[in-house]
Formats: C-alpha cells, structure tokens, sequence
C-alpha cells in the first residue's frame, strides 16, 4: 500500500555499513532523512551521496539524521565509498542501509511485492523506482516522499529548504510561500481566525486577498 504523508514511517531492522540498526530507534527524538539509489558504483548516485556527504553539517544543524539505501551489500557499499571521495570530495559519514533481501524497498513502496527477495542478479534499471527520498519528522509521522528518475540527480540543498519550512511550521501557525528562503516572509494559517491571529502576529499582517495575509517570518 502507498505510503502517504502523516503515515507512520514503517519500522524495520537492517545491516548498515555502521552496523545493524533499528530504525525508529536510530531516528532517536529527531528528524530524519531516509534516501535510496538503485544500484552501487553508479555514476549519477555517486555525485549524489558525495552532494548529501558534502551537506551533512548543515542537516546536523537543524538536527536531522541522514541514511542511505541500496539493495547491494554492505561491503559493496564500504568499497564505493573511496570512488565517491574520488569523484566529489566528499566521504559519506551516514550509514548506508544494505537492503539485500530487498525488504525495506518493498516496505516503503519502492518495489512491488513481486519483485522476489533477493538484490543478486538485479540491475539497476530493474531497481529504478529506488530512488525515493522520505523526510520523517520526530512523531515518525512522512513529511515528504520523493521518487526521482535515474537520469536526475537530486537536489539536495532544496531538502534542506523543506526541512526549514517544516520545522518553522512545526512551531508557527503559518505556511511558506513558493519559493521561499528562511527569513522571507511566511503565510498565517487560513485555519487561524482574524482574532486569534492578531494574539498571535500583534504588529498585523499584509491581506493580499482575505485568505491570503503574510507576516514576517517568526523565528
């Protein structure tokens, strides 16, 4: 069954190149960032997890833990790590999830029940619908799914945009605009009544339409 935001992020056990873990656990009381790529040593998800390594102190920051996915094993993963230095400069510090039976792929919708349990033999083409990202919030609830193509490399600083309109709507009545940056102004709830609002934002607001009133951004 899809998955959907505000679902539960299933909970499962797997080898990781940082040892075997027990996800919701590891999540710990944080944020989290679940990311897949269909297929070791494969040239656009090499720039991405040397991209992602390059950024991990700015998702440190903001208190989100990052891990990977692949349905090689975890010494394939170990020895792709020197290429990705090679390539970006960057080493991947997060643990990489060794999905070899393929179960935490088909527990997140990313193959079908059919797809046997086993990653021997598999191409990358076979495994292209794993290339998913989930942003999971401290109530383990989906705060975003994405799947990407295999001839799209992710970006990874507009994660870092979401993370920060999340965790600002987390603790505002408010939305962000298209577009938005932290710092431009964010939008009041349209569920929050004028009065409750003025409690709220006492310098006002800007109505560009009635359901439409902007305010600074809070933090």
């Amino acid at each position: 069954m899809a998955l959907r935001i505000n679902d539960i992020a299933p909970d499962f056990t797997a080898s990781t190149t940082h040892g075997r873990i027990h996800f919701h656990s590891w999540l710990g009381d944080g944020w989290g960032i679940l990311f897949s790529h269909p297929k070791d040593f494969t040239p656009v998800c090499t720039t991405e997890l040397g991209a992602l390594a390059g950024l991990q102190p700015e998702f440190d920051r903001r208190n989100v833990r990052i891990i990977g996915l692949s349905v090689d094993p975890a010494e394939d993963h170990a020895s792709w790590l020197d290429d990705i230095e090679d390539v970006t400069g960057n080493r991947p510090e997060y643990p990489i999830i060794a999905d070899t039976d393929l179960a935490v792929a088909k527990l997140y919708d990313m193959l079908p029940a059919g797809a046997g349990d086993s990653s021997e033999g598999r191409t990358a083409a076979d495994n292209a619908t794993v290339r998913a990202i989930f942003i999971i919030g401290p109530d383990r609830q989906i705060k975003l799914s994405l799947t990407y193509p295999m001839s799209t490399g992710r970006n990874f600083s507009e994660l870092l945009r979401v993370i920060d309109s999340l965790q600002l709507t987390a603790r505002h009545k408010v939305a962000t605009p298209a577009d938005w940056q932290t710092g431009e102004d964010v939008i009041i709830l349209p569920s929050v009544p004028d009065d409750e609002a003025e409690r709220l934002f006492p310098e006002g607001w800007v109505a560009d339409k009635p359901y439409l009133r902007r305010v600074p951004d809070p933090s």
